[in-house]
């Protein structure tokens, strides 16, 4: 499998690794950096460095009880990111949903631009149909400052499954190819602890999109939920959940600490390329 972004095409027949760069003030994970330009730039540089296939910026809190912010200011922190990195050799992605934001996005040299409401806001389809980037769809159920307001669902799989095979459909219709579409079920965005554990133990029912699949678990609170870890301290946890994911079908894990995700990564291939297995 292989995923189209912009002039770049990304073979998945191994796993591949997003590492996360928030440029905003309040994320979750506590690794914002709004308004650091400096620093935000090194990170992203850094990433690429420790193995990150591609990386994403997020100009906008997605955590639960996150505030929205205006298309402008969301712009003004992702952008001159965006410009600065420009010459790396790796697909650069932006984590938004509003169709302005995708523009000026893709304007910059996006060549994934990350959804987390699955190309539903007006003109989101039409602006993605027109551009030659990838895009990840993600399930979400409510929206971030509500959605973990007693999420409820009737089988977690199933709906996410028929929500992700709708939006691929209206993707598809918009003339965006199969090639240029990911999909992420969405851990952590309206679904309990149990809802994630069970997606996660069923992630293989997935497979069958015929879309890419990617995966964010790092650092979640479902992980501190777990372990008791405070979010700082959830980086062996986050490395054994996106290693699972791996195992389960994941093409593309969503990860803050690249360079443990990539030696866990690194182990398990070699593992699974060793041709001898005695009974």
């Amino acid at each position: 499998m292989q995923l189209q972004c912009g002039a770049i095409r990304l073979d998945l027949s191994r796993p591949r690794i997003m590492g996360i760069v928030n440029v905003t003030p309040d994320s979750f994970s506590g690794d914002g950096l709004a308004r650091d330009l400096d620093r935000a730039e090194a990170q992203a540089r850094a990433m690429v460095g420790d193995g990150a296939d591609l990386i994403d910026i997020g100009g906008e809190s997605s955590r639960p009880g996150a505030a929205a912010v205006t298309v402008q200011e969301e712009i003004d922190r992702v952008l001159p990111l965006l410009e600065r990195l420009r010459d790396l050799p790796v697909p650069i992605s932006v984590d938004t949903c509003k169709p302005a934001v995708m523009r000026v996005a893709l304007s910059g040299g996006a060549s994934l631009i990350n959804d987390i409401r699955a190309l539903q806001e007006e003109g989101a389809v039409d602006t993605l149909a027109g551009a030659g980037a990838a895009v990840c769809i993600m399930h979400m159920q409510g929206q971030p400052r509500s959605m973990q307001n007693a999420p409820g669902y009737s089988n977690v799989v199933e709906e996410i499954k028929a929500f992700l095979k709708q939006r691929i459909a209206a993707a598809h219709g918009a003339g965006i190819g199969g090639d240029r579409i990911c999909v992420d079920p969405g851990f952590g965005f309206g679904k309990t602890l149990q809802h994630n554990l069970v997606l996660l133990k069923n992630l293989h029912h997935f497979s069958d999109l015929g879309c890419a699949l990617l995966v964010g678990l790092s650092r979640k609170s479902m992980l501190g939920q777990i372990t008791g870890r405070a979010v700082e301290q959830r980086v062996a946890a986050s490395v054994s959940a996106a290693l699972y994911a791996v195992q389960a079908g994941a093409h593309i894990v969503r990860v803050h600490d690249v360079a443990a995700t990539r030696d866990a990564i690194a182990v398990w291939q070699a593992i699974n390329e060793q041709g001898h297995c005695y009974d």
